[in-house]
C-alpha cells in the first residue's frame, strides 16, 4: 500500500487540493490525473486507480476540483465542465514542474463526467500523451432528455428556467437540486436513478464524507450544453482507452461506442465491460479492480 502525500496547485486563483501517490520521489516517473464525476470527491472510487497505477510504477495524482471537497471556491457544489476541465489542465501544469514527475509522459483518466472531460483533453491538450475514458457522460443534452424522460425533461427545464430568473433578479441567489433521488417522478433531481442516490449514499456513510448530493441548477443548465462530439473528432494521435459497461442507460453506452467511432486514431481501444451497469463500476469491488487493471496495463503500454 502507498501513502499518498497532500500536494495542492491553483487553477484560476482557486487553491484544488490532491492525493499525489508517488512510486519513487528520488526519479522522474510517468504520472496520471485522476478527477471525478458529478458531485465527486476523490475519496469516490479513485484511490482504487490510484493505487493500482502507483504499484505498477506509474505515479498517480487524484484532485478535488474547485467548489467540491477539500478544495476552496466560493461557489460550493457548482459544477461548471470548462473550469473543471481548465482544473484538469493546471494540474498538468503543477505536476510538469514536481520533481517526482516526468513531463513528457502524463496521461490523464476520467469516470463519468471526467470520462468526457478526458476525451476533452486529448482533443486540446498537446501536454496529454494517453488517456483513460471510463463510462463518460458524451452529449449532456442527449443524456438529459433520455434519462429524464418526457414529463421529467419538462419539469428540468421549468427549474432552470425558473433559477435563470433568480439568478438575474437577485444576483448571489440560486437554486440547488439534488445529485439523484430515490423517487424519479415526486422530486426533480440531476441524475433521476434511484440507484445512484443509493450507491453515493452507501459510499458517503463509508468512504467519502464530504460527499453532497447536491448541486446548483445552473449545473445542469450547463450540462446541456455539453458535447464531446467535436473533440473526439480531433483526436488524431493521443492514444484513447474506452472503459464502457454493457448496456449503461445511464451516460448511454450507445452514444460512448458512437463516440469512440468517430475517433480519427488508430491509436485507440475499446473495452465493453459486460454483465455490468454504470453504478457497479463503484459498488462492485470486482468489477473495479478489473477496470483498473485494465487502465493500468493501457497506461504502462502507453506511457
Amino acid at each position: 500500500m502507498i501513502k499518498p502525500i497532500d500536494v495542492e496547485f491553483q487553477s484560476e486563483g482557486v487553491t484544488c487540493r490532491a492525493w499525489l501517490y508517488t512510486t519513487d520521489p528520488s526519479q522522474r516517473r510517468p504520472t496520471v490525473v485522476l478527477a471525478g464525476g458529478w458531485c465527486y470527491v476523490r475519496e469516490i472510487v479513485m484511490p482504487t486507480y490510484a493505487q493500482a497505477f502507483a504499484e505498477a510504477g506509474i505515479n498517480a495524482m487524484v484532485f478535488d476540483y474547485r467548489n467540491l471537497g477539500v478544495s476552496d471556491g466560493d461557489d460550493r457544489q457548482h459544477l461548471d465542465p470548462w473550469a473543471q476541465v481548465r482544473d484538469y489542465e493546471n494540474a498538468i501544469s503543477f505536476l510538469e514542474r514536481h520533481p517526482a514527475v516526468d513531463p513528457d509522459r502524463i496521461g490523464v483518466w476520467g469516470i463519468s463526467y471526467s470520462g468526457g472531460h478526458a476525451l476533452i483533453l486529448a482533443a486540446t491538450d498537446p501536454r496529454v500523451k494517453t488517456i483513460v475514458s471510463q463510462i463518460p457522460v458524451i452529449d449532456g443534452y442527449e443524456n438529459m432528455r433520455r434519462a429524464h424522460g418526457t414529463m421529467g425533461f419538462r419539469a428540468l427545464w421549468d427549474l432552470i428556467l425558473r433559477d435563470r430568473k433568480l439568478r438575474y433578479e437577485k444576483p448571489g441567489e440560486r437554486l440547488y437540486l439534488p445529485h439523484a433521488t430515490e423517487s424519479w417522478s415526486t422530486e426533480v433531481s440531476a441524475w433521476p436513478f434511484p440507484e445512484t442516490v443509493r450507491t453515493f449514499l452507501q459510499i458517503k456513510e463509508t468512504q467519502a464524507p464530504l460527499y453532497q448530493n447536491s448541486s446548483t441548477v445552473e449545473s445542469v443548465d450547463l450540462l446541456l450544453n455539453y458535447d464531446v462530439g467535436p473533440f473526439v473528432k480531433r483526436i488524431y494521435d493521443t492514444p484513447t482507452l474506452m472503459i464502457v459497461a454493457q448496456g449503461d442507460d445511464l451516460t448511454l453506452w450507445d452514444l460512448e461506442i458512437g463516440a469512440f467511432n468517430a475517433i480519427p486514431s488508430t491509436r485507440k481501444k475499446l473495452e465493453v465491460l459486460g454483465h455490468t451497469s454504470h453504478m457497479t463500476m463503484y459498488s462492485d469491488k470486482s468489477k473495479i479492480e478489473k477496470a483498473a487493471a485494465i487502465a493500468c496495463d493501457w497506461f504502462a503500454q502507453t506511457l
